[in-house]
């Protein structure tokens, strides 16, 4: 899953798109690079991020969607929102799955609308909201405790009809940097679902922090992470380079044969 941020302050500026010129080309090198979903965000979810409207999400995102369904009609599109509306109007304009950072936490419209549509849906694990999870990473034991939060949403959207449904434990959303790495040693532990696994882990601060680069340093780092979450039973790496993700994907299924 190829990352385009059509926001001006995600937290990796390599990502960062102002313009549909630029995202129809940025898709464009991403799924020559072999990208099978192409994940859309209008909303920095980066910790402390601004808030803003609603109509200001949707002016960002819906354009987009349309235009890479236009130009590349074999393209999955997946859209980063945690609001029901955008998740809709993404829907209309051609995406196909929807990527929720709240988990159905912050619009509670949002597991009504996806049974609704009958959208995939990413359904991640944060405390909060961008601008306080920071100071809600409290755990006793992380792995039982998200496993524990997942499981009641699971079973919500599941009595709602909701079939296809994919988890992501949420590396730094409401999370340390200790916790992200127990959380990815024990990853496996979400096979209890029987559901697909998203690790989203792509230049995040448990590489650069921990190895003291700086963050457009980070890309080996994150190729070290992504091949033990496939190990760990990863089914989606969530990333802004693709095309090194890719091969890292071709060598572990080596690995497996």
């Amino acid at each position: 899953m190829g990352i385009l941020n059509v926001t001006p302050d995600s937290f990796y500026a390599g990502s960062r798109l102002s313009t549909v010129e630029a995202v129809l080309q940025k898709a464009e090198t991403m799924l020559q690079d072999g990208a099978d979903i192409l994940d859309i965000g209008g909303y920095s979810s980066r910790p402390g991020a601004a808030d803003i409207p609603v109509q200001e999400e949707l002016d960002r995102v819906a354009p987009a969607v349309e235009a890479i369904v236009r130009n590349f009609p074999e393209a999955v599109v997946s859209v980063d929102t945690f609001r029901a509306a955008v998740a809709e109007a993404a829907v209309a304009a051609g995406g196909a799955i929807i990527n929720d950072i709240s988990g159905g936490n912050l619009d509670e419209a949002m597991f009504p609308t996806v049974a609704r549509l009958q959208a995939p849906y990413i359904l991640m694990h944060m405390r909060g909201t961008p601008q306080t999870m920071t100071t809600l990473a409290k755990y006793d034991d992380i792995a039982v405790e998200v496993v524990d939060e997942l499981q009641g949403q699971v079973a919500r959207l599941k009595q709602l009809g909701v079939k296809d449904i994919i988890l992501d434990p949420g590396f730094g959303f409401a999370k340390t940097v200790d916790q992200n790495f127990e959380l990815l040693r024990r990853l496996d532990e979400l096979r209890v679902f029987g559901l697909p696994v998203l690790a989203g882990l792509s230049r995040k601060s448990m590489v650069y922090k921990t190895l003291g680069i700086a963050q457009a340093d980070a890309l080996t780092g994150t190729i070290a992470l992504n091949m033990v979450a496939l190990m760990k039973g990863a089914a989606i790496l969530r990333v802004h380079d693709v095309k090194e993700t890719k091969q890292t994907v071709e060598l572990y299924k080596k690995t497996i044969l």
